[in-house]
């Protein structure tokens, strides 16, 4: 189980690089531009679509952290009252969902992301691809995640549940 947890830190360390470099040159060239137009009364005219490259991005770390950390979206009330065994087999069906889905998702938005990359921004000249392909990296690391549950269930044992819920809690 010792791989799986340090591929997991190093998924969420890419994951947290992704949100760092991207909210900072966000930040930083809003800055420049806001201090442009109040010094010269022009700014920058890039630093208005930047964000259609790098949003996708800033949403995607956070993809990554959330399926790795388990911090999505749940319903688990019936879950707790199951059997440890049902439990488990509930886990793995629903992470070979994830699983599927995540393909499923990275196999067919191929198409879009290759006609995206003759889409430019008006301003700046990159193309619209360098923001789609995000979507491989959202859905390879909830891909990468729901293989490292189905192993975890498979191998590791019942896990302990003890934690408690309202720290887990981000709502």
């Amino acid at each position: 189980m010792r791989p799986l947890r340090i591929l997991e830190r190093t998924l969420e360390a890419s994951g947290a690089a992704v949100i760092f470099v991207t909210l900072t040159f966000t930040f930083f060239a809003l800055l420049v531009n806001v201090v442009l137009r109040y010094a010269f009364g022009s700014g920058l005219a890039w630093a208005y679509e930047i964000h259609a490259v790098l949003f996708p991005w800033l949403v995607a770390g956070g993809i990554g952290i959330a399926s790795l950390r388990g911090w999505h979206i749940s319903v688990d009330v019936l879950i707790g009252i199951m059997p440890d065994p049902l439990k488990r087999l509930v886990a793995i069906l629903v992470s070979v969902a994830v699983l599927v889905i995540a393909v499923t998702v990275i196999q067919t938005s191929a198409p879009i992301i290759r006609a995206s990359k003759f889409q430019r921004l008006s301003e700046i000249p990159v193309s619209q691809y360098w923001g789609y392909i995000s979507l491989y990296y959202a859905f390879g690391v909830m891909a990468v995640a729901a293989v490292i549950e189905i192993l975890r269930q498979l191998f590791a044992g019942p896990q302990d549940d003890s934690t408690d819920p309202a720290q887990q809690s981000y709502s």
